[in-house]
């Protein structure tokens, strides 16, 4: 393809280079003389391995150039991609000026020669920003027809931003609805099959990365503090801890739900924290997972509270299918403050059978829910029968026999991502979604 790359910064510059590499015919722009002198030589105006090599060859093959005339720039391509900056505020907030300006520049020419172009969104943006860009800038040429306008987010790392274009780990690309654009060749100017997202979803999808980043660097932080303190070695404790890629480093855990429970995470995290706060030392990660737990075990409660219903079933109530452990259970928790707060429950737990409860899973029952025994539902059916709201945290139910008894005048609360439920003839929402 014909493309115009707009900021030749970090991003901007190892995108054209790349491009060119994959065949493509790529103008730069950019207002600064230098950065266009540099790539006008076939020179990086940046520091970045492998980046001055591939820009000398595009140079030679005459298949990168660049100016300062947007005009010129898109008049010669079919896609623009806007890589320009959206530099911290001093509240902290996103600075979104210089893409205003550029997605402004850039509709003014379109408006004023009737091209078509495809604009691809590269700069980090909050989500919300593409859409709010769209009304603003966008609008009347959208609705002609003479743009469609893309995000896709850019997962590069300095130092390693070539091999990571072309050979992406992520690749996501955001449309207005979420589905495929109208010309599938944008689809591989970035490598890799991306995922389609919505707007908003792919801008959230680049600042959920970045925050994973952080936290694991906090985290892998905080343990080698504790372990400094302890006299320790935390880089052989966390390099043993990498070497379990069925959880550790895996997709297990990273699924929106139901707060985490169980009989493990709350009591060890609950140690670990009460260990840093005695021996004077500062875990505020650490903490703030237990703050953040808590609060989404509040967002549960409210999201039951604000049906309205007062009779509620449960379809599941150990604190993950498989077994019958309610110790640290949120369903558990969710049940007792909604007794206390005057509802009517049912509860079906195909793995829970009190008689066979023992130990301390007995004494937490007994403690929690001493009423359990005259809540409890041989079946699904009778849940749903006795229910205006079902709170779902576990498969219990064959989701046929689900189809079958329930009615439209039920409401549904998917704690656990069962997508088949968004078909259900009824009212129903999830915890995340």
């Amino acid at each position: 393809m014909k493309v115009s790359v707009f900021g030749l910064g970090y991003v901007g510059a190892v995108t054209a280079a790349c491009m060119t590499r994959a065949g493509h015919e790529v103008v730069g722009v950019d207002v600064q003389p230098a950065k266009l002198q540099a790539l006008q030589q076939g020179r990086s105006p940046i520091v970045e391995p492998g980046l001055d090599a591939l820009l000398a060859q595009a140079h030679q093959q005459g298949r990168l150039q660049a100016t300062d005339d947007a005009a010129a720039a898109l008049a010669h391509s079919e896609a623009c991609i806007i890589c320009v900056g959206t530099p911290s505020l001093a509240s902290g907030g996103l600075n979104l000026d210089f893409v205003r300006k550029v997605c402004t520049q850039i509709a003014e020419v379109l408006s004023a020669t009737g091209k078509s172009q495809i604009l691809v969104l590269r700069s980090t943006m909050l989500p919300g920003s593409t859409r709010s860009l769209a009304a603003e800038c966008f609008a009347s040429l959208q609705q002609r027809g003479q743009v469609e306008l893309l995000f896709a987010p850019e997962f590069l790392r300095e130092g390693s931003a070539v091999a990571d274009f072309e050979q992406p780990s992520l690749a996501a690309m955001g449309t207005a609805d979420g589905t495929a654009p109208r010309n599938s060749a944008v689809l591989a100017l970035f490598g890799g099959q991306p995922s389609l997202l919505t707007w908003e979803g792919a801008e959230l999808l680049k600042y959920a990365c970045n925050s994973w980043h952080a936290m694991k660097v906090a985290f892998a932080n905080e343990v080698g503090r504790l372990g400094k303190h302890l006299q320790l070695d935390s880089r052989k404790v966390m390099e043993v801890l990498c070497q379990d890629s069925r959880l550790n480093i895996s997709s297990h855990y990273l699924r929106p739900g139901a707060p985490f429970g169980g009989s493990c995470l709350p009591k060890d995290l609950s140690a670990l924290i009460a260990m840093g706060r005695r021996e004077g030392l500062a875990l505020p990660l650490l903490e703030a997972t237990t703050q953040s737990n808590q609060a989404h075990a509040q967002t549960l409660l409210r999201l039951v509270l604000r049906s309205g219903c007062r009779r509620v079933g449960i379809l599941g109530l150990s604190f993950k299918a498989g077994t019958d452990d309610l110790r640290g259970s949120p369903m558990v928790e969710l049940a007792e403050q909604l007794l206390a707060a005057g509802h009517e429950l049912r509860i079906h737990d195909p793995q829970l059978h009190l008689a066979q409860l023992h130990g301390a899973n007995a004494a937490e029952m007994q403690r929690r829910l001493p009423r359990l025994a005259g809540l409890l539902c041989s079946n699904a059916q009778q849940v749903l029968d006795h229910s205006e709201l079902l709170v779902i945290s576990q498969r219990c139910v064959e989701y046929a026999q689900l189809q079958t008894w329930a009615q439209p005048q039920h409401h549904v609360l998917d704690v656990m991502g069962w997508s088949q439920l968004q078909e259900l003839n009824c009212h129903q929402e999830g915890i995340c979604w």
